[in-house]
């Protein structure tokens, strides 16, 4: 077995066929995920995409510079965030997350525990954890504490070495048994997302779609997918 193979083995491919999303789950929102590079003229980037229509979270990712280095980027795109009323969320780094107050943390599976980031940047903070496409982490993550757990890859992308790719079935299985939200994640674009949130996610993780061209172009066509149906009366 590999290590993230799931024990609990595959689902049943048909379980998705009778899935019916629940309405009474709130409307699937996005949650952006940063390049790598925020210098430069990232955060007026940011900014017109955050004004570009609504946006629940933003993950600050950045990798292979020291904490400080990561800070004096992260401060003032914390900030665009926070004017926005837009969760800012620190990937893989809980010292980084309390530096610079964010509003919680995403956690792969070697980044720490949920408890520690919890006993760290306390009870209000957001703690998300990386699942791939395993039932049995995911669950060992809400029994950890996470507030949220992300599944995926779902398609091929460029942002990141794809190790582990996942189902949408796993988003069906996933919000007919768990309260808790589930975030789609990995190559998805406003073309490719509507089976991911048909299937049942709560939140669709975008990057290279918002940030490889124009922003506020990609913002908007995410916005229009998303956007909630009008309830019968």
């Amino acid at each position: 077995m590999t290590e993230f193979e799931d024990p609990l083995g595959p689902l049943d491919p048909n379980f998705a066929e009778n899935f019916r999303r629940d309405m009474r789950r709130p409307a699937c929102q996005l949650y952006l995920v940063s390049p790598l590079d925020v210098g430069g003229d990232f955060p007026e980037r940011l900014a017109r995409a955050l004004d570009a229509g609504p946006v629940a979270a933003f993950q600050f990712r950045v990798k292979d510079i020291d904490q400080h280095a990561a800070a004096a980027l992260g401060e003032p795109l914390r900030a665009i965030c926070a004017e926005r009323d837009v969760a800012f969320i620190v990937n893989d780094d809980i010292g980084l997350a309390k530096r610079l107050d964010a509003d919680g943390v995403h956690l792969g599976q070697t980044d720490g525990d949920p408890r520690e980031a919890r006993a760290q940047l306390g009870p209000n903070a957001q703690i998300g954890v990386s699942c791939h496409g395993s039932r049995h982490l995911a669950m060992e993550a809400g029994e950890a504490g996470a507030d949220y757990v992300a599944f995926g890859a779902f398609y091929p992308t460029t942002t990141k070495t794809v190790e582990h790719h996942a189902e949408p079935v796993i988003l069906s299985w996933w919000s007919t048994l768990f309260e808790m939200p589930c975030v789609a994640i990995g190559g998805i674009t406003p073309e490719n997302a509507a089976p991911l949130v048909a299937a049942g996610a709560d939140f669709i993780a975008a990057s290279s779609a918002v940030w490889a061209g124009d922003e506020v172009a990609a913002i908007k066509a995410f916005a229009e997918l998303l956007a909630p149906a009008p309830r019968s009366r």
